[in-house]
C-alpha cells in the first residue's frame, strides 16, 4: 500500500466526505471532482484511491489537491488481507459515501462491513441486464436497441446491489464497443453526480439542491 499523503485533510462541516476508488483513466472521478468544486454541491472529494500504481485516473485527485492512495493486490498475502488493507485505508479517509468509479476489483467483506450501504458503483447498462465487465460487449452482442447507464449500491455480488438510478441510451446503427462506451460514459458521469447528491441531501434531511449537470462539470 502506498499513499502521497499520511495527514487526513479536513473537510467542510456541513459537506459530505467521498472517498472514490478507481482503476483505470478516471473520467467519473474527474466528474465528480468538478461537481465538488461547483457552489453548494453538497459533497467533496477527500481522497482518491486505485489498487493499481499505475491507474492514469489517480492524477485527477493529484491535481486537484486531493491525497491519492494504491492498495494493490500484489502486495497483500491474499484477497482477505488486500479487503482488509483497503477497508483499513477507506477508515483512515473517514468517508462518508465510497465511490466505485471505474473500479475493477470486488470489494469484499472486511470494506462491506465497514461501510455497506455507503458504497455507490456505476454499471454502462440498465441491471440487471448485462451484469460483469463486459457489459458494452454483451449490450451489442445481444442485439439489443437501447442500453444505458446505472448508479447502485454495492453488496457482495457482482453488480447486484440495489438500483439508486437509470438512464437509458440508443444503440444507434453502426455502432461498435466505443462509440457506444463513449455515448454511455457521458450518461454515466451525469447520472452519478446526481445521484450521489441525492443521496447525500437525503441521508442529511437536508431541502433538495440542483446538482450541476455534466455540462457544467466538463
Amino acid at each position: 500500500m502506498s499513499a502521497d499523503a499520511t495527514a487526513v485533510p479536513r473537510s467542510g462541516p456541513d459537506r459530505a466526505r467521498v472517498v472514490v476508488l478507481l482503476s483505470g483513466a478516471g473520467t467519473l472521478c474527474a466528474a465528480l471532482l468538478a461537481a465538488t468544486a461547483t457552489p453548494g454541491y453538497p459533497a467533496e472529494v477527500v481522497a482518491v484511491g486505485s489498487d493499481r500504481a499505475g491507474a492514469p485516473g489517480l492524477a485527477h485527485g493529484r491535481n486537484a489537491g486531493v491525497p491519492t492512495f494504491v492498495t494493490a493486490l500484489r502486495d497483500a498475502p491474499d484477497r482477505a488481507g488486500w479487503d482488509a488493507a483497503l477497508a483499513a485505508e477507506l477508515a483512515r479517509h473517514r468517508p462518508d459515501w465510497i465511490v466505485c468509479a471505474g473500479f475493477m476489483k470486488l470489494l469484499g467483506p472486511a470494506v462491506l462491513g465497514a461501510f455497506g450501504g455507503r458504497v455507490v458503483n456505476t454499471h454502462p447498462a440498465l441491471l440487471p441486464a448485462f451484469p460483469g465487465a463486459h457489459a458494452v460487449r454483451d449490450a451489442l452482442a445481444a442485439g439489443v436497441t437501447t442500453t444505458g447507464a446505472t448508479v447502485h449500491l454495492v453488496d457482495s455480488g457482482v453488480d447486484t446491489g440495489p438500483v439508486l438510478a437509470q438512464r437509458p441510451v440508443p444503440v444507434l446503427p453502426g455502432d461498435d464497443e466505443e462509440r457506444l462506451h463513449e455515448r454511455i460514459k457521458d450518461v454515466e458521469r451525469e447520472l452519478l453526480v446526481q445521484t450521489l447528491a441525492g443521496l447525500v441531501v437525503q441521508a442529511a434531511g437536508l431541502p433538495p439542491t440542483d446538482a450541476p449537470t455534466q455540462e457544467s462539470t466538463r
